[in-house]
């Protein structure tokens, strides 16, 4: 039973950040997945339990990977329960086991992601308590079974999530004082930047060192998974494989590369910064992939003839606007004078200041980085003068 299990195909559906859906599309095509379509934040495929296993271990820009199990259209609130309730819940779910469900709710019907799940969450207890008289506890924290509800125009899709704790949450943060980058939106900006992982990487506003620790990942063909330390949602599933896990990890471990592959630099003015960015490269076992220093990225020089910059400047209300605007300046300034050569790529989510740059923008990739509305703004950094200046044109006479 568990060998047809592992070969057969179902429905996978991953979910991301908003504008990195074709980044995660290209990571399910490395997997051999099948049938890939992108949607909104998600994309949508076809694999087998081999492969839903390694997506949650080696997709970077993955948040969770669902695998849909029932879908219906749900007229109205006892329609939805009746749905709800011809799933055999004994199938998945034991009654001493805990679950949780995710609801989100888009045009329907149904105004309320709460009253949805809730209304769920009754069909299956009630489902239980008929058959044996007790009925299975709702933990939201931890769950054994955490079930996915997705409603849009009344149509739900209930998928088991097989990730648990979200993927962006990889294992090798320390707690720190700074306010760090998502995971996933990191691997995402390295991955649309079109770093080849090879040639010189370098975040010169290293903060934590999120940047860093991403491209040190790719660089070295690490799964990102390999730093996960809680178990995922499948290993409480009813048709869960450890030996195929076990294999999936062990052929994941021996992928990994020990012999620097790039040279992946970090600048940071704050020594704090510094210290926990060091910190953070030790857990993840990198400190010979990756050198930070303390330094002022306006006095740096690029240290080889090409690479890739990447950036997420200050961009909030609590820095003066007269600093920020000198700031965007004179990183604009320090590219241009310093950096020749080089693809930089800035995320601000301050789309007026970025107009002190100074540089034409060959890309602007819109993005969200929490909930600031932020654009990926791409500045190619050419040898020498260019005919009529070009790389000097003024952000200003366009819109970001």
């Amino acid at each position: 039973m568990a060998k047809k299990t592992q070969t057969e195909n179902f429905n996978i559906t991953v979910t991301t950040l908003s504008g990195l859906e074709d980044v995660l599309a290209e990571e399910l095509r490395a997997l051999d997945m099948e049938f890939i379509k992108v949607g909104n934040r998600a994309v949508t495929c076809s694999g087998n339990q081999r492969q839903l296993y390694e997506a949650n271990l080696w997709c970077r820009t993955a948040i969770r990977v669902l695998k849909p199990i029932y879908q219906f259209k749900a007229r109205d609130e006892k329609n939805l329960y009746e749905q709800v309730q011809t799933i055999n819940w004994s199938d998945i779910l034991d009654v001493n086991m805990t679950f949780a469900i995710d609801a989100v709710v888009s045009h329907s019907t149904f105004e309320h992601s709460l009253y949805v799940s809730q209304l769920t969450k009754d069909a299956i207890v009630d489902q239980f308590r008929s058959k044996t008289g007790e009925r299975p506890s709702v933990d939201r924290i931890r769950p054994d079974i955490r079930l996915n509800l997705h409603m849009h125009e009344n149509m739900v899709t209930l998928s088991l999530d097989s990730s648990g704790d979200s993927l962006h949450r990889r294992g090798y943060r320390l707690q720190t004082n700074v306010a760090p980058l998502n995971e996933v939106l990191a691997a995402g900006i390295i991955g649309l930047s079109g770093w080849d992982r090879k040639s010189t990487f370098i975040d010169p506003m290293c903060g934590s060192g999120t940047f860093l620790i991403e491209a040190a990942m790719m660089a070295q063909n690490i799964a990102p998974g390999l730093y996960r330390r809680d178990p995922y949602g499948f290993e409480k599933w009813k048709d869960y494989n450890e030996a195929l896990l076990k294999m999936i990890w062990t052929t994941a471990e021996a992928k990994a590369k020990d012999a620097p592959q790039a040279q992946i630099l970090g600048f940071d003015l704050d020594a704090d910064y510094v210290a926990a960015a060091l910190a953070n490269i030790e857990e993840a076992g990198l400190e010979q992939v990756i050198k930070v220093e303390e330094a002022n990225f306006f006095q740096t020089t690029a240290p080889s003839e090409q690479g890739v910059v990447v950036m997420n400047p200050p961009y909030n209300e609590r820095i003066l606007s007269d600093d920020i605007n000198l700031l965007y300046k004179n990183i604009g300034d320090t590219l241009k004078n310093n950096y020749q050569g080089f693809d930089a790529f800035v995320l601000t989510g301050n789309l007026e200041a970025a107009k002190n740059v100074g540089l034409r923008t060959s890309r602007r990739i819109p993005l969200y980085n929490g909930s600031i509305e932020c654009r990926l703004l791409k500045y190619e950094l050419y040898r020498g003068s260019r005919k009529g200046g070009q790389e000097q044109t003024t952000e200003a006479e366009g819109e970001i």
